[in-house]
């Protein structure tokens, strides 16, 4: 995960580049603290209006799909892999085309893929496609000399990946905006411009995290078609609506902000093997102890330091959470969490060891005092995603963690066996 500035100006202290591993060389200590002070409470809308109100008048002007949709409908191939670097227990996975592999200014974060979604692996309900889902955050000063070199920020993308084929998988790029009104009081769209460190999807909804704030929730039943002939323009400009150049945009529909204590919402995953599904959320720290300085949370103030891992109740009803109170909270000492899931007690994290160092797969329970390795990953690991055998949609002989990498020259996207064997 890279660290540099978030939205400067909004991001008191930058962030900068991961680097390092594990606290002590093969143990991180783990406490259950109370869950109650990391409250999240949900918002329908922003400064504009209702979001659904707002997506409806967007509606009313724009092509309206669904997911389905842009899977059928990609435009670039990816690569089979049968490798992933330095990544141990390698099951499956893909690399980019030769220019999302090389671009410095778009930086891949975050992954989720159907299996997430629903039980049996596939999408929609009842559908048949087997996806991966990847966020990527525009980075306007890619060499980090603090000059920006791409001045126009273009917020976070979101590439849709049709893995129907694992030998030739293809994809899209779409934009993520916000729905917002002109001050005409025309409906209108915003860039995001946010990190995505990790993204979740559970039904038709995508979580994704927002680092001082907490959750922003998208409905990928809900995206629109746009013009793609103004590359620098997003929103409604001169009576048409752009994307960046991307065909289609995904709007946020909701959101979950944070009203307890401080938390760093660096990485988000699911557990279906709790009852009910749940959500899990980690924190980054740079080293060992989380930076709550500056001015752009949201919340009451600044908890204990020590990075944590806490947990959320999950609606498989309504896809959205059972109760802003979390449910468990513990602590782990253990910096440079760049990604979490969970299975009940048993928590899982991705730690990076910067650009040029291996990174790692590790495990913890709650409350316990120790954690283990249970292999390496790629480095510039990032984002996680648990698969479980039971996803009968896929072929997958036992449960795998999805993982990707970051860095320029070093993307994967892969799955490794979950016990590391």
């Amino acid at each position: 995960m890279t660290r540099r500035s978030i939205l400067r100006g909004i991001a008191a202290a930058p962030f900068v580049g991961a680097a390092g591993a594990v606290l002590t060389p093969a143990t991180a200590y783990a406490a259950t603290i109370d869950p109650a002070q990391f409250a999240l409470t949900a918002r329908t809308g922003n400064s504009s209006g209702q979001f659904a109100d707002l997506n409806a008048g967007l509606a009313a002007k724009l092509t309206k799909v669904d997911a389905t949709a842009v899977l059928a409908d990609t435009n670039r191939k990816a690569t089979r892999l049968t490798s992933a670097g330095t990544a141990q227990a390698f099951e499956a996975g893909f690399t980019w085309d030769s220019g999302d592999q090389a671009v410095d200014y778009w930086i891949p974060q975050g992954v989720t893929t159907s299996a997430d979604a629903y039980g049996n692996g596939v999408y929609p309900d009842g559908g048949s496609d087997k996806a991966v889902l990847v966020s990527w955050y525009f980075e306007t000063d890619p060499d980090g000399d603090g000059t920006d070199d791409y001045p126009l920020d273009k917020g976070l993308r979101l590439t849709f990946v049709n893995y129907n084929s694992a030998s030739a998988p293809t994809y899209r790029h779409v934009l993520l905006v916000e729905p917002v009104k002109t001050d005409t009081g025309e409906f209108s769209f915003n860039p995001v411009r946010k990190h995505a460190g990790g993204i979740l999807w559970y039904g038709n909804l995508l979580y994704v995290v927002d680092t001082y704030k907490g959750l922003r929730v998208f409905d990928l039943n809900t995206l629109f078609q746009v013009d793609t002939t103004q590359v620098d323009s997003c929103g409604l400009v001169d009576g048409t609506y752009y994307g960046y150049g991307y065909s289609y945009v995904l709007p946020q529909s909701g959101a979950h902000d944070n009203s307890g204590k401080y938390l760093r919402y660096s990485a988000i995953g699911l557990d279906r093997a709790s009852t009910p599904d749940s959500l899990v959320v980690s924190e980054y720290s740079e080293n060992g102890a989380v930076d709550y300085s500056g001015t752009s949370w949201t919340g009451t103030g600044a908890p204990t330091t020590t990075p944590k891992v806490v947990r959320w109740n999950l609606d498989y009803t309504t896809r959205s959470l059972s109760s802003g109170t979390p449910s468990e909270a513990v602590t782990v000492a253990q910096k440079k969490i760049q990604g979490v899931v969970s299975r009940n007690s048993k928590h899982y994290l991705s730690v990076s060891n910067g650009p040029s160092g291996t990174g790692a797969l590790r495990t913890f329970t709650s409350g316990a005092s120790t954690a283990s390795t249970v292999g390496n990953l790629a480095i510039g690991c990032e984002d996680l995603s648990y698969h479980t055998s039971g996803a009968s949609g896929w072929s997958f002989s036992e449960s795998v963690i999805w993982n990707l990498s970051e860095y320029a020259g070093k993307r994967y996207v892969y799955a490794v066996h979950a016990d590391g064997s």
